[in-house]
């Protein structure tokens, strides 16, 4: 089955080189289209919750060695060596913990004939969900899980990254405590998650799982010049995650939201133990910017670009396999050119952008739309003339 079938939203010493970014607009003008190409809608929408940080881990912690350097041993530890039943207690403790902690703050959000999830981001009543759950317009309620209902307004979208900010009476919600983001960038694969929404509305659902892979690119959104951002850094996980899911948190055992579930792998309806969420990182980036300017600027960069062929690398006396974007146009007056770089028959070769490494030119924009802001000064790693310098 071709995989754009299977890709559902659920909805239901080198030389280095500074550039300060510079804006193209915001991305409601940049980047206004969902992808439509991979990706299937569902009327019900949402996406599984999923990861969770070693270090954050309350059982990692009592399975490691805690014998001090006096020999004193941790007596949970010892218990659970002696008794394997008590390890598992302290896991399912641990589930209880964090879904009391964090469900009242969990949402289901109904939009005209659809529903997602989505979750309590600070005490002026900004809920955080994802950008295809409100896309369709339509009046907007908020149910929490003690019965309250409340109406909603779109404070702004960013389809880049498929994320949405809506905003309910602050007075409303004044006893429930906003979720913590944690550093994604710490997540490693193994790491125990937690995913909380509405999957098939069934509202204030639990499901656990692992983090099954980190770094995965998603498609996010096409703009009018036909450039398909994509969301670099996506946590891939099995924690069960269905329509209705969307925009749900997914969680550490801290409690702490390590990501936004955004959709599922499958060829069928429901969870077939690969989901996808949009990780903290870019979460805390881009939420503050819907918040205070209603949308995202995009970043600019100033220059045309693609994947180095077989070819273009031994013109230009490259290995064959040389990774990179070949530098094409380079604007005249923007951020770019100020630095130097060089295009046309002799370009300069983007191998890395603040220390990641690119491989195509999406990793680039990815990075770029999804990390950055304009006025940030970035650092690219290049080859030029053909040598690293």
């Amino acid at each position: 089955m071709n995989k754009k079938n299977r890709v559902t939203w659920l909805w239901l010493p080198f030389l280095l080189v500074a550039i300060t970014l510079a804006a193209c607009g915001s991305a409601e003008t940049a980047a206004t289209n969902p992808i439509t190409q991979t990706i299937n809608s569902l009327t019900e929408q949402t996406q599984p919750e999923t990861a969770a940080l070693a270090q954050n881990d309350p059982v990692a912690e009592t399975a490691v060695d805690t014998t001090s350097q006096t020999d004193t041993i941790n007596p949970v530890a010892e218990a659970a060596a002696n008794d394997p039943l008590s390890s598992l207690f302290v896991q399912e403790e641990a589930f209880v913990s964090v879904y009391e902690q964090v469900n009242p703050a969990v949402v289901n959000i109904e939009v005209g004939s659809g529903q997602g999830s989505g979750f309590v981001f600070d005490n002026n009543g900004h809920i955080v969900t994802n950008n295809h759950v409100v896309a369709d317009g339509g009046q907007i309620v908020v149910n929490f899980d003690d019965g309250r209902q409340l109406s909603a307004t779109v404070v702004g979208t960013d389809p880049s990254s498929d994320l949405a900010v809506i905003q309910v009476d602050a007075n409303e919600i004044a006893d429930i405590t906003p979720v913590s983001l944690a550093d994604s960038d710490a997540l490693k694969v193994g790491q125990i998650v937690i995913a909380i929404g509405s999957p098939f509305g069934l509202e204030s659902s639990m499901t656990t799982g692992i983090i099954s892979a980190l770094d995965r690119l998603f498609p996010g959104a096409t703009s009018p010049d036909g450039t398909t951002y994509q969301i670099p850094d996506i946590i891939q996980t099995d924690a069960a995650i269905n329509p209705g899911n969307s925009g749900g948190p997914l969680l550490n055992l801290r409690g702490e939201v390590i990501g936004v579930n955004t959709a599922i792998e499958s060829p069928v309806r429901g969870s077939s133990g690969i989901g996808y969420a949009v990780p903290s990182n870019i979460v805390s980036n881009i939420v503050p910017q819907i918040i205070a300017n209603g949308h995202v600027e995009t970043p600019w960069l100033g220059i045309s670009g693609q994947i180095i062929s077989e070819d273009a690398a031994v013109a230009l006396g490259l290995p064959t396999d040389q990774n990179g974007i070949l530098v094409g146009e380079v604007i005249s007056g923007g951020p770019a050119a100020i630095a130097g770089l060089r295009g046309g028959n002799n370009p300069d070769v983007i191998t890395a952008v603040d220390g990641r490494q690119i491989t195509a030119f999406d990793d680039l924009l990815g990075y770029l739309v999804q990390q950055t802001v304009v006025g940030q000064t970035i650092e690219l790693q290049i080859m030029r003339d053909g040598q690293l310098q």
